[in-house]
């Protein structure tokens, strides 16, 4: 059975002109149903309610702009944003910092891996110098060639886990505990820091009243689509994400 919509199949022409739109996904054919469910769902709606419009994504457009409440963030939400998250607006801040990475595989021994960087983890503790040896003999990351060295890093360079703890910690610090990313744990010793400046509100706000303005219009268009979504019958579809088509972005 293929897919259908409120009763209506996809043909297999609609998929495969899709399709070619997505060929540098990771599940082409996945994405491309979605997005087609999605428009389906979104010109349906536009019928109904007697929207109109000279193209398909001129009528989707024309739905969204009648049916879909954008809230504008106003000043003092912007000002607030930008009080609790300086980091985004500082430029400048580095650091230099180097690492022994224990990584997790689907077949490695947990405990005894948290066991072995523990102790490793001890060692630093006592002698931080000696991490680039220890590096060196334990490190699953490339840079123990270098003593585990990951040069100088700025915010965006690592992984968001990784770099909400290095970021906070003062120089010439290890870390006290092990650090767990996606990657695995880590031993960290941050080296040396540049504070960075902190660019003036009334330079960013227009950034920041643009980030904010497409949050909102991300989550009030992914709920009208839930809502949408709730009201259809979807048949043929095992993984229905259609928050995330391109349609919706």
């Amino acid at each position: 059975m293929g897919v259908k919509v409120n009763g209506i199949e996809l043909t297999d022409a609609e998929v495969e002109q899709e399709l070619s739109y997505h060929q540098e996904s990771e599940n082409p054919l996945e994405m491309a149903l979605n997005t087609l469910v999605v428009r389906r769902l979104l010109l349906d709606e536009a019928n109904r309610l007697g929207v109109q419009g000279d193209t398909d994504d001129a009528v989707i457009d024309n739905l969204l702009a009648k049916e879909v409440a954008l809230p504008q963030p106003d000043e003092e939400i912007c000002k607030r944003h930008y009080v609790q998250h300086p980091e985004h607006f500082t430029v400048g801040e580095c650091l230099e910092a180097e690492h022994i990475l224990f990584q997790v595989t689907p077949d490695v021994d947990l405990q005894a891996l948290r066991e072995r960087a523990q102790v490793v983890l001890e060692q630093v503790q006592q002698a931080p110098e000696q991490l680039p040896a220890l590096a060196k003999q334990f490190s699953n990351c490339s840079s123990a060639a270098v003593g585990g060295s990951l040069g100088q890093l700025s915010r965006g360079q690592t992984v968001p886990e990784f770099e909400r703890v290095v970021f906070a910690m003062p120089a010439g610090q290890v870390l006290p505990r092990l650090l767990e990313t996606r990657h695995g744990l880590h031993v960290v010793r941050v080296l040396r820091r540049a504070e960075g400046k902190l660019l003036p509100y009334e330079k960013v706000s227009d950034s920041i009243r643009d980030a904010l303005s497409a949050a909102n219009e991300a989550i009030a268009w992914r709920q009208f689509l839930q809502r949408l979504v709730g009201q259809a019958r979807i048949e043929g579809l095992e993984h229905f994400t259609g928050a995330d088509s391109p349609l919706m972005q």
